[in-house]
């Protein structure tokens, strides 16, 4: 098992940081070059998936919890569509940020910022839900295999 392997223990913790680090840049870059809230999101979620394949899935659920990651998924969506209709309430199109700040560019900036957070949320919190999801299932099979190999000890 992965967990029991101390070489990827210790890469795991010196890597992860660095992977959270990397899309925190992809996501305040994505305005300026590519990059932006998904790929950030990835990058994020990527992060918290190697650490539960590496020290397991309670482990990551303990960081993460599952209520957190499914107030996450529609708090991002929420984020993004608000924004447009922030917007509209403000006289412009739906996503038409310029009325967000008294300067039109400002406003375009501060809109896009506020719409890729709340696609980095989105997108992070979707992808660990499945991940919680498929990987909560491979636990229940490994613990009922151990409990079928306990009763055939016996």
């Amino acid at each position: 098992m992965m967990r029991d392997t101390i070489i990827l223990r210790v890469v795991a913790k010196l890597l992860l940081p660095a992977i959270l680090i990397f899309a925190f840049y992809v996501q305040f870059h994505g305005d300026y070059g590519p990059g932006g809230g998904f790929q950030a999101g990835v990058a994020a979620a990527g992060a918290i998936i190697l650490y539960g394949m590496i020290f397991g899935i309670p482990a990551a659920k303990h960081v993460i919890p599952t209520t957190v990651v499914e107030i996450m998924v529609p708090l991002g969506v929420l984020i993004f569509a608000g924004t447009g209709v922030v917007s509209m309430m403000l006289g412009e199109n739906y996503l038409n940020y310029s009325p967000l700040r008294a300067a039109p560019g400002d406003g375009q900036h501060m809109g896009i910022l506020i719409v890729e957070a709340g696609v980095f949320i989105t997108v992070a919190s979707t992808m660990l839900a499945i991940f919680y999801g498929f990987g909560g299932l491979a636990d229940e099979a490994d613990a009922e295999a151990a409990e079928a190999a306990e009763d055939g000890e016996k």
